[in-house]
């Protein structure tokens, strides 16, 4: 009776955590230097901004756009090659805040090593101006998984444990590994357990639809949300647990986001919405609230 209750007492916690619902939302990506989009971050800064990458074979550029989609700029990073840019977070670090840029894709999961790239976010544009120039590489981790190559799109930051978490895409069930945010000369992705990202009861027939393809982790650590092909799932995570455990529980799903090939999704920095995108041009920007 004792751990029943418990049981019961544990579950109406979780349920007590934030939930999201889609909402209308007609706002798209109108940059047409955003041609695939494969990373979205919101500013650690400032609520109405968002941050975009484009995938493979794109330029070594972050692009800015307000939350409606306005494009508002685009800053080249210094040094730095996109060989295969998966994801984008955002967090704040001693005061600064950073973008982690995660050039982790490995389709054929044959690369020796793969990279994150982490930058000072760049001042943000006055009303009526936008964003240009170059940037420089604050520190940068060449790592690989402790269990072999493997294709990940899905990095996000907790600064709270000042850790990196990342969830490949490819393998069932999906693995989550952990690296720390300030790693040593020679770093590996230690494999700490694996998540579920499967749609159930009334599902869209589209290929592929439980790999995860982006993730965000909120800026209290309380939360990380995933994105797949077919929809969006939110983990929460209880006061003091590992993410490990988080992520072995069945997560609440936020249902289809009707996105053509979801990509990338992040959280604002007040967490009051999430965001989600495709990687075809002039996305939609599926917007999610909190239901009160």
């Amino acid at each position: 009776m004792h751990r029943l209750l418990i049981a019961l007492l544990a579950a109406t916690a979780l349920h007590a955590e934030p939930s999201y619902r889609l909402q209308p939302s007609t706002a798209k990506l109108a940059s047409p230097a955003i041609r695939e989009a494969s990373g979205l971050a919101g500013s650690p800064t400032d609520e109405n901004f968002l941050w975009i990458v484009n995938d493979s074979g794109g330029t070594s550029e972050i692009h800015l756009a307000d939350t409606d989609g306005n494009p508002r700029g685009t800053v080249s990073v210094d040094g730095a090659k996109n060989q295969d840019w998966e994801d984008l977070a955002a967090f704040t670090l001693e005061g600064k805040p950073y973008l982690l840029i995660a050039d982790t894709g490995d389709n054929q999961s044959k690369r020796d090593f793969v990279t994150l790239f982490i930058v000072s976010q760049p001042e943000l544009p006055a009303d009526g101006k936008n964003l240009s120039g170059t940037i420089p590489i604050a520190w940068k981790i060449d790592f690989t998984f402790a269990d072999g190559p493997r294709d990940c799109e899905a990095v996000a930051v907790d600064t709270t444990g000042r850790k990196i978490i990342l969830v490949n895409k490819r393998t069932e069930p999906p693995g989550v590994y952990e690296l720390p945010l300030r790693p040593g000369q020679h770093s590996v992705a230690r494999k700490i357990g694996v998540t579920e990202t499967r749609a159930t009861g009334l599902t869209l027939p589209v290929a592929f639809r439980n790999q995860p393809t982006g993730m965000d982790i909120s800026e209290d650590g309380k939360m990380a949300v995933i994105v797949t092909y077919h929809g969006t799932f939110l983990f929460p995570r209880k006061p003091d647990e590992e993410w490990s455990d988080a992520f072995a529980r069945k997560p609440e799903s936020l249902g289809p986001h009707a996105l053509l090939q979801a990509e990338a999704v992040t959280f604002t920095k007040d967490a009051k919405r999430i965001f989600a995108v495709s990687e075809k041009a002039n996305s939609p920007i599926a917007s999610y609230g909190p239901v009160e």
